[in-house]
């Protein structure tokens, strides 16, 4: 194997080191936990509710945006066009409208924040005290 081979494949292995992944965010007096089928089915309209009964609102990240896209891999297994669909059909029956969508992980790890409610995903990097992770896939 030459050197460029080995270099290519070395950056390969741990390109993805450094990255930080996607967790589901709550506020620090809200849910300690969510499961995996939970978070799907809030982020589909499928459930309404946090495990203590209350009103979840949920919060999701702009269209086009990495983590958006990596969230809902790891969750939904949908991708931003079966989002459109789906929701379009949950929309114009009647039966659902989709999470409010906010423009930046800050925007939504603040949102959380501020309310006791709210979940959100952002990357794992932006963390801080000011949430608490509820689930990571």
């Amino acid at each position: 194997m030459n050197l460029l081979a080995k270099v290519v494949l070395t950056t390969a292995l741990f390109s993805g080191v450094a990255q930080a992944g996607v967790v589901v965010i709550g506020n620090p007096s809200g849910p300690d936990a969510l499961s995996k089928s939970q978070v799907s089915k809030l982020y589909l309209g499928k459930s309404k509710k946090l495990p203590n009964g209350s009103k979840a609102s949920v919060l999701e990240q702009a269209k086009g945006s990495t983590v958006r896209d990596d969230f809902h891999g790891a969750i939904t297994g949908k991708s931003d066009a079966q989002l459109q669909a789906y929701w379009s059909r949950l929309v114009f029956t009647g039966k659902g409208k989709p999470p409010k969508s906010l423009s930046s992980s800050a925007l939504v790890k603040n949102s959380v924040a501020s309310n006791i409610n709210a979940i959100g995903y952002i990357d794992e990097a932006d963390l801080d005290a000011s949430v608490k992770v509820v689930f990571k896939p």
